[in-house]
């Protein structure tokens, strides 16, 4: 879930900006929760002064996006040294892995000071599971295993049989199908369950929409994407 606050104000308009202004975001990046309406009046307290509660959450977007600016800035820390020596760690661990497994193989490559590693075989479909769960799982492993050579944070990027960019080929065509049908039909849709990669693809894909916008509810690792008409 999103970062959040709750601001007060004697109309909804001044709680948002004091809210904002607490995030340190702008108003298309959040999402507005109105607690106490502005026009509510309780007996006997008519001539108290008027509070307005809101509570404005982060969209998911915007968190991925800051958190991605967070790791390329961090990425700029890390030297080459640190990445090849990152690197034989995990091509260690793999060829090992590779006789282990079967009928696989593997590469690596380094971009922008990371890891990239792409495994494909005969028997390699195996190693995606449900929606890529198997994939992630790797990746977890691969970055524990690379990080324990080194000080710095090296990250390790891994995908099956092009499995990422298929997947993500997918969500994008999906998002822009579902913001026409939200778009003609007024109705808001709430998708499936999904991992916050999936969840970062389709906010993308939608943030510069002009008729409908995103969000999600729900706690992990059932989080939903919301798509709605603006």
């Amino acid at each position: 879930m999103g970062k959040s606050v709750i601001a007060e104000g004697k109309t909804s308009n001044e709680a948002i900006k004091k809210g904002l202004k607490e995030l340190g975001c702008k108003l298309e990046e959040v999402d507005v929760k109105v607690l106490e309406n502005e026009d509510k009046k309780i007996f006997f307290s008519i001539l108290d002064p008027r509070v307005v509660k809101v509570e404005l959450i982060v969209k998911d977007s915007v968190v991925n996006n800051k958190l991605y600016n967070t790791v390329e800035t961090y990425t700029k820390k890390v030297s080459e040294e640190d990445v090849n020596i990152c690197k034989k760690a995990v091509e260690s661990f793999l060829e090992i892995f590779v006789k282990e497994y079967g009928d696989i193989k593997y590469s690596t490559k380094i971009k922008e000071k990371a890891i990239y590693v792409d495994i494909n075989g005969e028997s390699s479909s195996k190693l995606i599971g449900y929606r890529g769960e198997n994939i992630s799982a790797i990746q977890t492993i691969l970055g524990v295993i690379s990080n324990k050579e080194t000080d710095s944070r090296v990250r390790v990027i891994v995908d099956v049989c092009n499995y990422k960019v298929k997947r993500e080929k997918a969500l994008k065509e999906l998002a822009k199908k579902l913001e026409k049908t939200v778009s003609r039909s007024g109705k808001r849709l709430v998708l499936e369950p999904m991992n916050a990669y999936e969840r970062k693809i389709i906010h993308l894909t939608l943030q510069d929409s002009k008729t409908v916008k995103t969000h999600s509810i729900g706690e992990e690792p059932r989080r939903k994407v919301v798509i709605e008409k603006k």
